[in-house]
């Protein structure tokens, strides 16, 4: 068995035992190690991270699929975690989003999640903007064409609903939900901007396939929710969207801060990483005796 169905199977049973698959989002392949560092189960690699982090641009399809896809390839290649990945709504039209698929697959990944979001997209967590989604019927025709594309049947496709956030209430998210997984999705993501909880406890009440379609949380903005509140809820999977990738760029305003007021490295010293436990995260030493001895180095995880 190679390494892309192992983490795949590894996703797929985690998705059906009874504690949460925990994922945390990584911008890069560094945050990915760090990841599994902490005793997570998957890595998610964001779409609002790739754009701003790797890119520095907005989340709104500007980057393309290539370098959406070559991000995630190297994180995965950096993790022995199964990586999930935010593909947005597929890069475009049907033959985009079975392409994306393709593409993703066959760069090992687990999982891709992908959204019913007209393109270009609006970010889910970008207040006061306009929201439009596309047709039910056309998002199902695209997961159904998406999944009969795949290579394997280890690969997850996560179908990510937006009814909640778009304000179409409970019945469309329903109702998208059951078309969805006829399609053939292999999970649900449910998203709400509503802290309180009430639409998703709405859409978990009525929806009638609780329990038979692994569901998939996000709670970056119902925070206070923990990991195993949400699974008795329903969910199998909570993902940890961007918050390594928020603290970066805190941590890195602090340091920037710091050095502009006093011009000086020995100020920032405190407040950052030494360098060799950079050079111990890298392998750095292994690397340097597997060089020395002609064998290969241990593979990060």
């Amino acid at each position: 068995m190679n390494q892309a169905t192992s983490k795949r199977l590894r996703l797929r049973e985690g998705l059906t035992g009874v504690p949460p698959v925990v994922a945390v989002g990584a911008q890069d392949a560094m945050t990915a190690q760090l990841i599994g560092q902490y005793g997570f189960d998957a890595v998610w690699v964001s779409g609002f991270a790739v754009s701003t982090m790797t890119h520095a641009l907005p989340d709104l399809n500007i980057v393309t699929m290539t370098e959406a896809v070559q991000a995630a390839a190297r994180i995965d290649a950096a993790t022995a975690l199964p990586v999930i990945a935010d593909c947005d709504n597929g890069f475009g039209g049907l033959n985009n989003v079975v392409r994306t698929v393709r593409e993703y697959e066959r760069a090992g990944i687990a999982a891709v999640c992908i959204e019913d979001n007209l393109f270009p997209k609006r970010n889910s967590l970008l207040q006061g903007v306009k929201r439009e989604l596309l047709p039910r019927q056309e998002q199902a025709r695209r997961i159904a064409a998406a999944k009969r594309g795949q290579d394997t049947d280890e690969f997850v496709f996560i179908a990510r609903i937006e009814s909640l956030i778009a304000g179409h209430g409970v019945e469309d998210a329903c109702t998208r939900a059951d078309a969805y997984v006829d399609a053939g999705a292999d999970a649900i993501l449910i998203h709400s901007k509503d802290k309180t909880l009430a639409d998703i406890e709405g859409f978990l009440s009525t929806w009638n396939g609780l329990g038979s379609v692994p569901l998939v949380a996000v709670p970056t903005l119902f925070p206070s929710f923990t990991a195993d509140e949400l699974r008795a809820k329903g969910f199998n999977m909570v993902i940890f969207a961007n918050q390594p990738m928020r603290a970066a760029v805190r941590a890195m305003e602090d340091t920037l801060d710091i050095l502009a007021k006093t011009r000086t490295l020995e100020s920032a010293e405190d407040g950052i990483a030494g360098l060799e436990h950079i050079f111990d995260l890298v392998g750095t030493r292994e690397a340097i005796e597997a060089e020395d001895a002609g064998y290969a180095p241990r593979v990060q995880e």
